[in-house]
């Protein structure tokens, strides 16, 4: 673990935070909830985002209060090394799973594998794969996968920011891509084997970066079972704020403090001037003490600011 940011324990109504967890491989998400809900005791909690248990690297983790803002870490950017192999494909896409086709990749050079890249860069359609958890008619497509059911999928609008290739040593595939919500990499490197007229899966899949959670600030689980036998888990967690910083923020006297917790709204004139937001603009609202209390949504039509988020005791 490398040197960690500075962390705030906050105590109080707002009681929570995120656990930026280095994912172990052959975990499921799952499982890491289920042990990390053990260790922190705490009744509300789950992931930003899920890893397939071949999978390692940054899987945060929403804990108490922060379950509120999931959506935040669901929907930003991440980044991946992906580790593929050509010359066979699998039901699964990975390693985890039964071959399916196999070809002699002996042929392909590092032009073939550069010049390919490129289709799969920008915004594009990508077919998810058989085991995934999206759902059809009611049951989850690895369901159906497991029985031996293959189902047509949609093709789902992607977008891949970045895509490099890191080398190539046949037949061993190494990228890194920067993407948005809902790609899924293993359906890349599929895609890749097919492109260059071979197979491929995935044999290796490390999430390097997901929104603001970076794997240089990640912790093992371990060390919050540490952490929480030393006396408080959150002494390795990441404020509740930590996805909030492109909001602006205000401090709130007490006045204003107890009209949020009762979801009453603010006047206009009560943060900052009316002139320096737009409709539908949110804020940060924190007590007098530094505590996140809310965030605030600008409704000038209404003549105020409304609590849309209150954190209350967890």
């Amino acid at each position: 673990m490398t040197d960690q940011p500075e962390r705030t324990i906050r105590a109080g109504f707002a009681a929570g935070g995120y656990l930026n967890i280095n994912k172990p491989q052959g975990w499921t998400s799952t499982d890491v909830v289920r042990k990390l809900k053990g260790i922190t005791r705490s009744k509300k909690i789950g992931h930003g985002g899920t890893l397939d248990p071949l999978a390692t690297g940054v899987l945060p983790i929403c804990v108490g209060a922060a379950t509120r803002f999931a959506d935040t870490v669901l929907l930003g950017t991440k980044s991946y090394r992906i580790t593929m192999e050509l010359g066979s494909s699998t039901n699964t896409y990975d390693s985890t799973g039964d071959t399916t086709a196999e070809a002699d990749w002996s042929s392909e050079t590092l032009d073939q594998v550069t010049a390919i890249l490129p289709q799969f860069s920008g915004k594009y359609d990508q077919v998810p794969p058989m085991f995934s958890a999206l759902h059809h008619e009611g049951k989850r497509l690895y369901e159906l996968a497991r029985e031996g059911i293959e189902v047509e999928r949609p093709a789902r609008p992607v977008e891949v920011m970045d895509l490099k290739l890191v080398s190539f040593e046949g037949p061993e595939i190494v990228l890194e891509v920067v993407c948005g919500h809902g790609f899924y990499a293993r359906t890349l490197a599929h895609d890749i084997g097919e492109g260059l007229g071979t197979h491929a899966h995935l044999t290796a899949l490390v999430r390097t970066h997901a929104g603001v959670f970076k794997l240089e600030d990640t912790v093992t689980i371990d060390e919050v079972s540490t952490a929480a036998d030393a006396g408080d888990w959150r002494t390795v967690a990441m404020p509740i704020d930590t996805t909030l910083q492109h909001l602006g923020e205000t401090k709130l006297n007490e006045n204003f403090v107890e009209m949020v917790k009762q979801g009453r709204q603010l006047a206009i004139g009560d943060i900052g001037k009316s002139g320096d937001y737009g409709s539908g603009d949110r804020i940060r609202a924190y007590t007098p003490d530094g505590e996140l209390l809310a965030i605030l949504i600008f409704e000038p039509e209404k003549l105020g600011w409304r609590p849309e988020k209150v954190l209350a005791a967890i």
